[in-house]
């Protein structure tokens, strides 16, 4: 586990250091939620024993996200950035899945199984056929 010793941002990433030193930053422009959001809402966070969260935007970052150096854009990452519209709270919470766990996912810090990938892609497309139906 990452234990975190301090947590600040700036006008373009947030950044965290670790009781032993480490420096790890997350750029706002990677994350829609917090590239659209204000200052303001930037800097209205919690920090957990595993991550930062935004209740009013949302959105949550893992410690681990802020060290891994091997991240790449998976689908799913590409996916939710692409349509900010996309609510990964709530994609889980339908799925009976923590959100943080979607966001690792989401996020390339954790890699899902393939029958757990279609699982999420089917509840987003069921998500968009109930909106088509409106």
């Amino acid at each position: 586990m990452i234990k975190v010793d301090k947590v600040w941002t700036t006008a373009d990433a947030i950044y965290i250091q670790t009781v032993d030193g480490k420096v790890g930053q997350e750029k706002f422009d990677e994350f829609p939620r917090l590239r659209w959001a204000t200052p303001e809402q930037r800097n209205n966070y919690e920090v957990g024993a595993f991550g930062i969260h935004w209740e009013e935007l949302d959105e949550d970052l893992s410690f681990e996200g802020f060290f891994d150096e091997r991240r790449e854009e998976t689908a799913l990452y590409k996916l939710f950035f692409n349509h900010p519209e996309l609510n990964a709270s709530a994609v889980a919470r339908r799925m009976g899945m923590k959100q943080s766990l979607l966001a690792q996912y989401i996020s390339g810090a954790k890699k899902p199984s393939e029958e757990r990938t279609k699982e999420i892609m089917d509840t987003i497309r069921k998500v968009g056929a109930e909106l088509c139906a409106v």
